[in-house]
This record gives structure tokens, C-alpha cells and sequence, in this order.
């Protein structure tokens, strides 16, 4: 089978016991960066010298069927840098090729950036998304962040802290400037910080600098009461501004709670009438 761990994403204290038990027997050892992986090994005392393969995003996909036909032989463990593989690391396409091969998958659960974050933000936990680090580049960043604008649940984000500012900037721009943020630094490390606010806030704090792993939680859009009429309007103007109206309806339903496909057929029978 194939073992996913969730290895610690800064304190050592959080490599469970089963995680340490596995990695003591463990034969193959499947890591995104074997040197992280044989530190690791070293700091958890781990006397057992499994095979290590390299697995990461410049190979995974020229890989994935090999690893998949070994695991159906032998257990391999798979391991990214610190947290849980595939989540924002190598590891989907293993698993999606040893699903379809018929290989057992499971995993070790353990420490989450993901989640962390998200629990210790204050902001409602009870539906949410991962995006995943934003674009690098300043315009893609902020087309990202217009089509999640209407986004209802809250949000978690990576970021690296040489951008953090200029996407603070950005999510204020797209979302509102009073739109609650949470800015979670170093979690489980010797300075974890989490600063609160909303966006012109903690850009002015970001703009001094910032260093270390970042992740950011940010509030859904609440949705406001909005009329059908109203709601059709908003969907002709965004067609107006050159959005299709598919993506327009689904915007402001997503904005405002009322069907999509209502809206969807109510513009297209104004545009009918009109003509």
C-alpha cells in the first residue's frame, strides 16, 4: 500500500508516535526532498535506513505509475517537507495513479498548516477552502482574487513573506478594505505569531517586513439582501464590462444567494425582449 505521513511543520514535539513506529520499519521512503527527509530521520532518532526515491514536481509525473506497481509489492511511506503530502506538495499524482492501478492508499494523520491556521484565526471555521499559494505575478494574483470575491467561505491562502504585502494590498483591493484577515506566522515554531486585522491594517504591518512561512486566513463575503431585480442588474453590468454571462450569473448568486439559473435565463430573456 501506499502510507501518506504528516510530518511536523516546525516542532519536532508533534511527530506522533505512529508516525515514528512506521518510519522505524518503514523499507521504501518516498520524500520530496531526501536530504529534509534524512534530517529528519536523524532528529527523530530513527536508526533504520529505509530506501529513499526522490518525489517532487519536476519528476512526480514520470514517476507515478513506477511507484504505484511497487507499492502494490511493498508498503511505501510517502513524505513531503513538513505537513501532509498532496496538500500543496508532490503526492496527488501518486495517488491518483495508484487509485487507478487499484492500490491501497492511506495516511498517517498529523500536523496541518491548513488547519492550524484556520483554527487559531478566529474567523468561521465551519466552511472554508484552501487556495493554495496565490500566483507570483501581480496581475494574474489579482484576477485570482476577483473570481473570489463573492467567495461566501472563509479562505486560507499560502504566501511567501517577499509578497505578503503586495497580496495583502491586492485581497483589500478585490475583497474591501475592512475585510477580517488573520496572518499566521512560524505555527508550532519558537516565534509563531498571528496578527488580526483587516486588510489596510496589516499591510501597513507587512510593509515593514516579515519573514518566515505565512499562511493567511481571510473572511468570506457576506451575502447581502438583494432583490431579483437588483441582482439582474449586477449581471448586466458585469456582462456589460465584458464577463460572460454564465460567469456573471454565477457571481451574483454567488454574491447574493438567489439561483444562478434563474438569473442566467432572467438575463437572457431581457436580452431577448430588447432586441
Amino acid at each position: 500500500m501506499i502510507i501518506l505521513a504528516a510530518t511536523p511543520i516546525g516542532n519536532l514535539g508533534d511527530a506522533s508516535r505512529r508516525l515514528v513506529e512506521v518510519l522505524e520499519n518503514a523499507e521504501v521512503l518516498v520524500a520530496e526532498d531526501t536530504r529534509t527527509t534524512q534530517r529528519l530521520l536523524q532528529a527523530l532518532q530513527i536508526a533504520n535506513r529505509p530506501r529513499l526515491i526522490a518525489l517532487h514536481d519536476h519528476n512526480e509525473k514520470q514517476k507515478a505509475a513506477e511507484l504505484a506497481a511497487l507499492a502494490a509489492e511493498t508498503d511505501i511511506v510517502v513524505m513531503s517537507d513538513a505537513g501532509m503530502p498532496t496538500v500543496s506538495d508532490p503526492g496527488y499524482g501518486l495517488v491518483a495513479e495508484a487509485v487507478a492501478q487499484g492500490v491501497t492508499v492511506t495516511a498517517i494523520p498529523g500536523p496541518s498548516a491548513v488547519l492550524m491556521a484556520l483554527a487559531i484565526s478566529g474567523l468561521p471555521t465551519d466552511r472554508f477552502t484552501f487556495e493554495g499559494f496565490l500566483p507570483r505575478k501581480p496581475g494574474d494574483r489579482r484576477s485570482t482574487l476577483r473570481a473570489l470575491a463573492a467567495e461566501p467561505r472563509t479562505m486560507v491562502f499560502f504566501e511567501s513573506p517577499s509578497r505578503l504585502a503586495s497580496a495583502l494590498a491586492d485581497i483589500g483591493a478585490a475583497f474591501g478594505e475592512d475585510r477580517r484577515i488573520a496572518v499566521c506566522r512560524e505555527l508550532t515554531k519558537l516565534y509563531e505569531e498571528v496578527r488580526r486585522g483587516t486588510a489596510a491594517e496589516l499591510v501597513a504591518w507587512a510593509e515593514n517586513g516579515v519573514k518566515g512561512e505565512i499562511v493567511v486566513v481571510v473572511e468570506g463575503a457576506a451575502r447581502r439582501e438583494t432583490s431579483a431585480e437588483d441582482a439582474l442588474a449586477q449581471v448586466q453590468r458585469l456582462v456589460a464590462d465584458g464577463t460572460r454571462l454564465k460567469d456573471a450569473a454565477g457571481e451574483v448568486a454567488a454574491l447574493t444567494g438567489l439561483s444562478s439559473r434563474d438569473l442566467y435565463q432572467a438575463a437572457l430573456a431581457a436580452r431577448s425582449g430588447g432586441a
